[in-house]
């Protein structure tokens, strides 16, 4: 792959994107390009992380995962952000499975390089922590949505949100995969979609959504869509902006 390729490929994520030119190209050597396919897992419990990764579309979900083998997804990561964040907090693992949801590109990066990167201060410390900041919000936000919200509520925020990572209005999901994310019964997901898809908010058909009134879904769903938004847009500034197209 030439240098130029190789720049625009790591370009589509929107933390590398943002770095200055200096900063940008003494990562390159670091940086491999890499294919996040369908449930590749990237992180583990307990074991060591070796690489982190830095997403295009792809889409990764954090899950944590009870004794009894329930689980649910506490975070998304995606082209706004990094898989692996554990190693700049100074632990090499993480407590929770990183695996992937909805395949495309990323770019690889060796854990101790960034960790040493980390260390040197200036703009990549600052979106690193920055990223770290939205990261909790996503968390902490996501705990009182499920708490408080209703599961249609919920369910409009969570397609919003993908929708926005895979800049795309129409994407592979299933109903069992929503509503592992979502830590709710599979029967619960069914009715909230069909319930969006009568008003003619979504099109559900084999295992593919399709958004077809983003003003009507974004109207169904609670307000933390709106807040993780203007978070992750004054933390990283604006990626691209989906709203009401």
């Amino acid at each position: 792959m030439s240098t130029n390729n190789h720049t625009l490929e790591s370009r589509q994520n929107r933390l590398l994107a943002a770095l200055p030119k200096s900063d940008y190209e003494r990562l390159i050597p670091h940086l491999k390009p890499v294919s996040l396919s369908l449930q590749k897992i990237l992180l583990q419990p307990a074991e060591p992380i070796t690489h982190v990764y830095f997403p295009h579309r792809a889409i990764v979900s954090l899950i944590s995962t009870m004794e009894n083998g329930s689980s649910v997804e506490v975070g998304m990561v995606s082209n706004e952000g990094m898989v692996g964040i554990p190693v700049i907090l100074g632990s090499n693992s993480s407590n929770t499975t990183a695996i992937v949801q909805v395949s495309d590109g990323g770019m690889q990066m060796p854990a101790d390089v960034l960790k040493s990167e980390f260390k040197r201060g200036g703009v990549l410390q600052d979106l690193l922590l920055r990223y770290l900041h939205t990261l909790y919000t996503q968390v902490s936000q996501g705990a009182a949505c499920n708490r408080l919200h209703t599961l249609e509520q919920r369910l409009a925020r969570w397609l919003l949100t993908v929708s926005d990572r895979m800049e795309s209005d129409d994407f592979p999901l299933t109903q069992e995969f929503i509503a592992q994310m979502l830590g709710v019964r599979r029967s619960g997901v069914t009715v909230a979609a069909n319930s969006l898809s009568q008003k003619g908010i979504i099109y559900y058909n084999r295992g593919n959504i399709s958004i077809q009134n983003r003003y009507a879904l974004e109207a169904t769903s609670c307000e933390c869509y709106q807040v993780l938004k203007d978070e992750f847009d004054r933390l990283l500034g604006k990626g691209s902006d989906r709203s009401h197209q």
